[in-house]
């Protein structure tokens, strides 16, 4: 039979970032590689969602999304239903999509919650992080909703990130729609007509995802360095290695390894990944829960200038707005998705209450020492401990290397047109090492993960993940009704503020504490 391949079809392939970087990247492809069933490795937070012949689905034109509807209503959308026309061959259940939406929510994030709940207090951390989980879960909400009502419009069984905000400023406020094209600049015609405010558009929503990963990569790189200064520093008190030296030691793994790019040959890495953060997880509960301290020796709240710190950590370890839409688009019954229980409301609840948890136990356990990745807490001295910490550095080593393919399609993709056919592979291979060296530049001047942290998830998260679907939704609903009393408007308007407020106090704060301890 031929297998037709259809708008909405996804096969997801796990690359194994750790929850909070967001984004965890899962990489679909509508062709998996046959050297590994992908539909059997989903997981983690994403941003990137690679399709045919490498294309980032969720940048991808959608030429053949209809404009034309109903000014008032939108009735022609009552006789399409995006979900009956999603052609999938290996649709997810429920379940399925329960497991691959929590796997992709819980990594290496978890294990900074104790950083966070230090810049808040015991108490406010736990109300901070429900409340902050709930208005990150509504953001989903918005985002998948509005995805889902501008399907019905445009008559496109599913949609991506940016493919949702092209649909919505087509079929959005009238003054808007010829701002449109943002994200068709491959078709010549398009290019031409790309310097307006759909450029600057185009360019937010593609290339914010393309640094937000590569944030996520000197993350990383700042973690193996701390991990494997610990180690060292332990079977050789005396050696004489500084920060800086170990970064230009990661340096010739890093380029060697991000100098793939074939994911097949990288999709083995993704399970093992996974393996290695497990035990690392089950290995800090052991030492956190082991001789517990009393609870009344640590405040119950902290001053007011730190809570942007908080916020912005907590924002990075659960915002998982990249990975939502992929997991709806493939989901058998995605009438299911959201709703009361809802897949959305089941699996956020589940990970609000294990990051609150992992976060008040490990700050009663380390108090003000806890640091950015509890590993780092944990006695080196101890078995257990060291293999933790081992675990972590051959974890995020891997995590690296296939999370960094990810921006590397993007940024590819936007630059190819620039270089001549015989010099592609010779300009992949630089752009690469020139990126490579970026980010452990970056890791080598900020040293300081917590503050890193704090700071990605502040600057990048607060929009896309909170400004952004709010923004989107107020669009689609401007003329199509604001709801009683504007309640929509007046909503939106609100999330946006905070996200605005979240994205201004947490970068500053950030920026502050950084050179602070510099």
């Amino acid at each position: 039979m031929s297998a037709e391949r259809r708008p909405g079809h996804v096969d997801v392939l796990d690359i194994g970032l750790p929850q909070g970087s967001p984004l965890r990247p899962v990489l679909c492809f509508p062709h998996p590689p046959r050297s590994c069933d992908l539909n059997q490795v989903f997981a983690p937070s994403c941003w990137a969602v690679i399709t045919e012949n490498g294309v980032y689905s969720s940048t991808k034109s959608i030429n053949t999304i209809n404009t034309k509807y109903k000014e008032k209503n939108d009735l022609e959308s009552n006789e399409y239903d995006p979900f009956k026309n999603r052609k999938l061959e290996h649709p997810n259940s429920d379940v399925r999509s329960f497991a691959n939406l929590l796997k992709s929510s819980l990594g290496s994030g978890i294990l900074a919650m104790p950083a966070a709940f230090k810049n808040s207090g015991t108490i406010v951390g736990i109300f901070g992080t429900i409340i902050l989980g709930y208005i990150c879960t509504h953001c989903v909400f918005l985002l998948v909703k509005t995805s889902q009502e501008v399907s019905r419009v445009t008559k496109v069984p599913s949609l991506g990130y940016a493919e949702t905000v092209e649909a919505v400023f087509k079929t959005g406020p009238t003054p808007l729609r010829r701002y449109s094209k943002f994200s068709s600049q491959y078709h010549s015609n398009i290019l031409e007509e790309s310097k307006e405010l759909h450029h600057f558009a185009w360019i937010f929503i593609d290339w914010a995802m393309a640094f937000t990963i590569l944030g996520a990569c000197a993350v990383y790189v700042i973690l193996l360095v701390q991990s494997v200064k610990q180690v060292v520093d332990h079977f050789a008190v005396d050696n004489t290695l500084t920060v800086n030296m170990y970064c230009a030691m990661f340096l010739v793994p890093l380029l060697t390894f991000t100098q793939i790019k074939n994911l097949k040959n990288l999709a083995p890495a993704s399970g093992f990944a996974n393996l290695l953060l497990f035990a690392t997880f089950l290995i800090c509960l052991y030492y956190i829960c082991m001789d517990f301290p009393d609870l009344t020796t640590l405040p119950k709240s902290v001053n007011i200038g730190q809570l942007p710190l908080f916020i912005g950590t907590v924002i990075f370890a659960m915002e998982g707005i990249g990975v939502v839409l992929p997991v709806e688009n493939t989901m058998e019954k995605p009438e299911h998705f959201l709703g009361c229980p809802g897949v959305l409301n089941i699996t956020m609840t589940v990970v609000v209450l294990l990051y609150t948890i992992m976060g008040f136990l490990g700050y009663v356990k380390y108090g003000d020492d806890s640091q950015g990745s509890i590993t780092l807490n944990l006695p080196t001295a101890e078995v257990p401990a060291l293999m933790a910490k081992v675990f972590i550095i051959l974890a995020i080593f891997f995590t690296y290397t296939l999370q960094f393919y990810v921006p590397m399609e993007i940024v590819w993709r936007n630059t190819k047109q620039h270089v001549g056919q015989k010099y592609h592979d010779l300009a992949q291979r630089v752009m690469r090492a020139v990126f490579t060296i970026l980010t452990v530049i970056a890791a080598a001047t900020l040293p300081r993960l917590e503050q890193v942290i704090g700071l990605e998830g502040a600057f990048f998260y607060a929009f896309l993940g909170l400004i952004a679907p709010s923004i989107l939704d107020l669009m689609f609903h401007w003329e199509r009704g604001l709801g009683k009393f504007d309640w929509i408007l007046i909503k939106d308007i609100i999330l946006i503020v905070f996200g605005s407020f979240v994205l201004v106090s947490g970068v500053t704060q950030s920026i502050r504490e950084i050179i602070r301890t510099s």
